[in-house]
């Protein structure tokens, strides 16, 4: 038995599509339950899983009041019945054989965890969103983050996107942490692995997250993920709750912002801030015009996507610095 999970909020531009590519998968409908967990949509969500349920009685539309994943998450692996837990996102669609390449991956390599790559696409194809989907999959972009670069054989990893796990494995290493509006996932993995855990990727199948299609929603999104970064650290009380990618973007940051206070009392500081600016530009320019080039995209679009999306991750970290003396901890 199979129990498919998927936390939702507002998403009538994305759900029929998801939904869609479930109906289509090659495994048993007669073993799997769909469990869409929504935060109280306030948009047409809610009528078009209603639509699917009439069709097709093991859909089912849970109440999630909190509004956030890992409630969501919680909520429906509570009331799951399979032996095996799969957590979905709305915001993407899966080949045919995901969860049957998922589920039997569990027994195959005595896995805790599964998962595969998530490739990025978007659902209007412009020159814009065209270099969004590059840089979102792009090592300049998102680092050495597998999932998203891509593999060519199973290999034991620290994460993956979208999980499948043995039902037991949350008896053993506890449910999601409620305190985390992100990084729940990965947070997850990485105490499953501390746990003596095995999580696996492997190359059988995929995943295709649609992302955002503008400058300012993906910007907001990546701020809110370098926020979280930072306080998922603080909550968890665990370095080792992310990887040092993720911290990559705040570093060069404060590389601008410390030389340039420090330079208002030592004017030779100046120096390093434009140093690290201009070696940034220096790369920056060469990957956007290798990929304009390579891929025929548009080279401007290109340039904005990739800052738009490290800015915005690595402020959102500094903003969580600043905000760390006002948060409380609260309970798991």
């Amino acid at each position: 038995m199979l129990s498919v999970i998927v936390p939702i909020y507002n998403e009538e531009k994305y759900i029929a599509k998801c939904i869609d590519s479930i109906l289509e998968q090659d495994y048993p409908k007669d073993d799997m339950e769909l469990l869409l967990c929504d935060g109280m949509s306030k948009d047409r969500t809610r009528e078009i899983i209603a639509e699917y349920q009439k069709k097709y009685p093991w859909i089912q539309l849970l109440d999630n009041p909190d509004r956030i994943a890992p409630c969501a998450m919680n909520v429906g692996i509570k009331a799951s019945k399979g032996d095996v837990i799969m957590r979905l996102d709305a915001h993407a669609t899966y080949e045919k054989n995901y969860f049957s390449a998922l589920a039997n991956g569990l027994k195959k390599y005595d896995a805790d965890n599964i998962g595969s790559v998530c490739k990025t696409d978007v659902l209007n194809k412009t020159p814009k969103t065209l270099a969004i989907r590059e840089v979102l999959g792009n090592k300049f972009g998102v680092g050495n983050s597998t999932f998203r670069t891509g593999i060519d054989k199973a290999r034991p990893v620290e994460t993956v996107p979208f999980g499948c796990w043995k039902r037991e494995v949350f008896e053993k290493y506890g449910y999601y942490d409620v305190r985390l509006v992100r990084n729940q996932d990965i947070e997850l993995n990485k105490r499953i692995i501390r746990g003596g855990g095995k999580i696996v990727i492997i190359p059988d199948t995929y995943c295709t997250y649609l992302a955002r299609e503008t400058f300012k929603a993906l910007a907001k999104n990546n701020f809110g993920n370098g926020k979280w970064n930072i306080l998922t650290v603080y909550y968890t009380k665990e370095m080792r709750s992310l990887s040092i990618r993720h911290f990559v973007p705040l570093v060069f940051l404060l590389s601008l912002i410390l030389p340039v206070i420090c330079g208002i009392f030592w004017h030779p500081a100046f120096i390093l801030c434009a140093l690290s600016l201009l070696l940034y530009l220096c790369v920056l320019g060469a990957v956007s015009m290798r990929l304009a080039i390579s891929k025929r995209l548009n080279f401007y679009y290109l340039l904005v996507s990739f800052i738009t999306l490290h800015c915005s991750y690595g402020w959102g970290s500094f903003v969580g610095l600043l905000k760390l003396p006002f948060v409380r901890r609260g309970r798991k």
